[in-house]
């Protein structure tokens, strides 16, 4: 309606009914800017009645309708009135209640006897701004995300692809609109019945995920994920397809292949079945390879680990041969340590001898890349034949790099493994049988022996060892018991068996020798140790006491044959040393000598016959002590000085090593009480505990009750364990240490490295330390072998979180070497021997003043180069 009553014709009223029924808003403006008519669109668009705009200002619309001559079109009817009209624009309406809305607007201005009317059309364009913006930001994230989009047709003519699409495969949307997906990325190797079923997939109303092998723009294959769903129209019928596409080459298939040999490495599998393993499922990931891992050996010589699909006959004529710069690409890899790529095998000069079976098989190039070991060895090789001529792709690239770390994990692993295999079984120091594994050596010989022959044992025993290395220090004592086993092999024939039980005693098994025999080659033995050795700028005199007894004359077991020949090695040395015996029946000195033995260390246990002597322990960072280790003495009015070597097995096996423990616990708390009292800062004392010490539940009750005796904190005090205890009774023992640990007493595991347990138990047990055995210092400047022992234990220790001490450091550059691959602690020759408590008192103070000394010395330095220097001499 109008706000004011005006005459008009029918036409008009007409007209007016037209807008007031218009599905656009409609408000006509007289030219004083009135609003005289609004209809009931409008009404709908401001959401506001007509009865609250009619009459008022044009203003209270909230739009600018101030004339744009810029954007009208003028017109002149025929009537002579002139109307301009503004072009379409979009506005945003406040409705009443504070709700937007979207409009277009197009006014029209008819000017009647010189007074200007402006009618306003606006279309409600919400919904229409809604949508647009919401295709906006579904295309903006899109093209943001990493997964490809595409949408095809239901005949799979691509429609629709985002920015990951070209980032993925290569096709930039224009290249991609149209083609016929399946066409675009499908190649050579992909696999057509994955494709089928993602087509069936499609159909279903919850579609699907399949894992297939593409190809990008450049030929390069991609692994992708791709999700499926169809979209259907009204009558359900599928008329365009979404999927996502994401590359999982890296997150998915890579991690997959690493957790699976990852896992076949926790699983203790062998390294060829490993290797067989990698391959298989390299050559699921990249169909177009032929696989292979090669082992390259100390001596540079090939053998195959792995190559399912390779010639069973190609891969045994490989095996030994010797790396070099025109061997193949493998064995070229290997000797530059670097990858190698023959794009045509039976052109290739290095291929020439080793082309013919490949060859017959179809493959035409081989890529070998070297693996390498963490200290730069090359290892082995990783491989890939191709079955035409041609490089590896960017994604052959990623397998190989994963593949050559996966490779180095398993083939260092076996090495470690193979070196501790060797480690429980032979000794490190000669090279010869251990303890361990004489015994099945005796009863190989004695299962072997015909009826009416003979098998000898000789026990030897080196004797007066303990001065040489008392006096010569340990290296010599090291040096000395290589030099007695060379020779002895000297000496010995073929089939004769060597064997070290450990300290300075030997086992020699004689087959097919009776006594008469034995007796011949125990002379000679003795008369080779006639000529001294030179051990550094000394020559040493060398001799050995020798008890023989034997098979079956003595005894037909191995138990009592090897008492026995014990028992005549100690009547030899009865006899003066440096000698030989048989085993007698008569002969009972070794069973009274132990006897004797026996009862003197529980006379000693009990008069407080034995001390300890404290060997300290150095930080290898700045020389502050770490802390001592307390080691056990036992010196006899009649027997003299007895080795622990000696006196803790007879304790074990008497009973009185749980005593002997016990007491060293006291003794070494009431010492660290004194010499706290007295001034002397020493942070922590261990003590050497044997594995029968851990079958007692109540240990950790003793130790507590010591501690608080000597009002001690539990950290001071250190209980070094072997890896026996874990071996032996192992529930009784985990619970003990637990207990002990919960104290807050500090448990360490000793000679780590020498036993057979996994390094995996490791996690397992309670422990604050891991000590390395004196063995491997021997060697671990020059010895790769032990130097790699030495890094993994180190290794273990650190990623374990525990500290690692090094025994038996005699010189600065195994300390050096040892504080280079991280090793915290030292002892040994090059700081002190096992002190006497006052000895060791003294040495503290004198290493304080002497690590004072070197710092001060710095700190004087470090003043006069300042006093020298320009500002220095500037400011006096």
């Amino acid at each position: 309606m109008f706000a004011g009553d005006s005459p008009s014709f029918e036409a008009s009223q007409f007209l007016l009914a037209a807008l007031d029924q218009a599905s656009d808003a409609v408000a006509i403006i007289d030219h004083q800017g009135m609003v005289v008519r609004f209809n009931a669109a409008a009404e709908r668009m401001w959401g506001m009645p007509a009865a609250e705009i009619l009459g008022r200002d044009a203003a209270c619309l909230g739009l600018d309708l101030s004339q744009r001559h810029d954007r009208t079109t003028p017109s002149a009817p025929a009537d002579g009135t002139e109307v301009r009209a503004d072009r379409n624009r979009e506005i945003t309406v406040r409705r009443k209640d504070g709700s937007l809305a979207k409009g277009a607007l197009s006014l029209s201005r008819v000017e009647v006897g010189g007074a200007v009317n402006t009618m306003m059309f606006v279309r409600d364009i919400t919904a229409e701004v809604n949508r647009r913006e919401r295709l906006a930001l579904m295309s903006m994230v899109a093209d943001r995300t990493n997964r490809a989009v595409v949408v095809t047709d239901r005949n799979l003519r691509i429609l629709y692809t985002n920015a990951a699409f070209a980032g993925i495969l290569g096709y930039s949307p224009a290249e991609a609109r149209g083609q016929r997906a399946i066409r675009l990325v499908a190649g050579r190797y992909t696999d057509r019945r994955t494709l089928a079923r993602l087509r069936r997939l499609a159909e279903t109303d919850d579609g699907g995920e399949e894992d297939i092998l593409a190809y990008a723009k450049n030929g390069d294959e991609v692994w992708i994920s791709t999700t499926i769903n169809g979209v259907r129209d009204e009558q359900g019928r599928i008329k365009y397809l979404f999927a996502l596409l994401t590359d999982i080459g890296e997150t998915r298939q890579l991690r997959s292949l690493q957790q699976l040999i990852l896992g076949a490495l926790a699983d203790e599998l062998p390294l060829a079945e490993i290797a067989t393993q990698l391959c298989r499922r390299v050559e699921i990931l990249a169909p177009d390879v032929v696989c292979s891992v090669l082992h390259v050996d100390d001596a540079g010589l090939i053998h195959p680990l792995g190559g399912p699909s390779l010639p069973e006959d190609y891969s045994s004529a490989l095996d030994g041969v010797a790396i070099g710069p025109e061997v193949g690409s493998c064995g070229s890899a290997a000797f530059h340590g670097k990858a190698v790529l023959a794009t045509d095998i039976d052109a290739d000069p290095r291929w020439q001898p080793y082309k013919t079976r490949p060859l017959d098989v179809g493959l035409r190039a081989c890529w070998s890349t070297p693996i390498t070991a963490k200290d730069g060895r090359v290892i082995g090789t990783f491989a890939f034949y191709f079955r035409e001529c041609r490089g590896p792709s960017r994604w052959h690239q990623r397998i190989v790099d994963a593949c050559t770390h996966l490779g180095s994990l398993a083939i260092e692993r076996q090495e470690a493994r193979a070196q501790i295999a060797r480690l429980a079984y032979y000794d490190v120091l000669t090279g010869l049988p251990n303890r361990s594994h004489l015994r099945g050596l005796i009863s190989e010989a004695i299962d072997a022996c015909a009826a009416g022959s003979h098998v000898a044992l000789a026990f030897l025993d080196l004797d007066n060892f303990k001065d040489v290395n008392d006096t010569l220090g340990h290296s010599a004592g090291d040096e000395l018991l290589v030099k007695f086993a060379q020779r002895l092999r000297a000496k010995i024939h073929a089939g004769d068996i060597l064997g070290r039980l450990g300290g300075d005693e030997f086992v020699l098994i004689l087959p097919n020798r009776d006594a008469t025999e034995a007796a011949l080659v125990a002379s000679s033995i003795t008369e080779s140790f006639d000529t001294p050795i030179r051990i550094a700028t000394r020559q040493v005199s060398m001799s050995a006491s020798i008890g023989i007894s034997i098979y079956p004359d003595s005894a037909t077991d191995i138990d009592t044959l090897i008492q026995q020949a014990d028992a005549a090695m100690y009547q030899a040395k009865r006899a003066g040393r440096s000698t030989w015996r048989l085993f007698s029946a008569e002969m009972n000195g070794l069973a009274k000598e132990r006897l004797v033995l026996s009862a003197a260390l529980r006379s000693a246990i009990a008069s407080g016959g034995l001390h300890l002597r404290y060997q300290p322990q150095i930080r290898t960072a700045d020389g502050t002590i770490h802390g001592v280790e307390a080691l056990a003495r036992w010196h006899d009015p009649v027997l003299g000085e007895v080795s622990p070597a000696k006196f803790i097995p007879l304790a074990e096996e008497n009973g009185l090593i749980e005593q002997i423990g016990l007491w060293s616990i006291r003794e070494a708390c009431r010492q660290m009480a004194e010499w706290r009292e007295s001034g002397l800062d020493i942070p922590c004392v261990s003590v050497n505990l044997s594995p029968i010490n851990f079958q007692n539940g109540n240990l950790a009750v003793a130790v507590a009750e010591t501690l608080a005796d000597h009002e001690l904190p539990p950290d001071v005090l250190m209980l070094e364990i072997t890896e026996s205890v874990v071996l032996n009774e192992r529930a009784v023992a985990i619970e003990t240490m637990n207990a002990v640990r919960k104290l807050g007493v500090g448990l360490s595991l000793d000679d780590f490295g020498t036993g057979y347990s996994s390094l995996s138990r490791l996690a397992q047990l309670p422990i604050r330390e891991l000590k390395i055995d004196r063995s491997f210092m021997r060697d671990i400047e020059r010895d790769r072998g032990a130097r790699a022992i030495v890094t993994t234990v180190v290794s273990a220790g650190q990623s374990l979180q525990l500290s690692v001490v090094a025994e038996g450091v005699e010189t600065d550059g195994q300390r050096a070497l040892l504080a280079q691959l991280g090793c915290e602690v030292v002892q040994g020759f090059l700081y002190a021997p096992a002190l006497q408590p006052a000895a060791f008192g003294r040495w503290l103070l004198e290493h304080s003043a002497a690590r004072a000394k070197l710092l001060l010395e710095g700190i004087d330095q470090s003043l006069t180069q300042s006093s020298l220097s320009p500002i220095g001499a500037g400011l006096a």
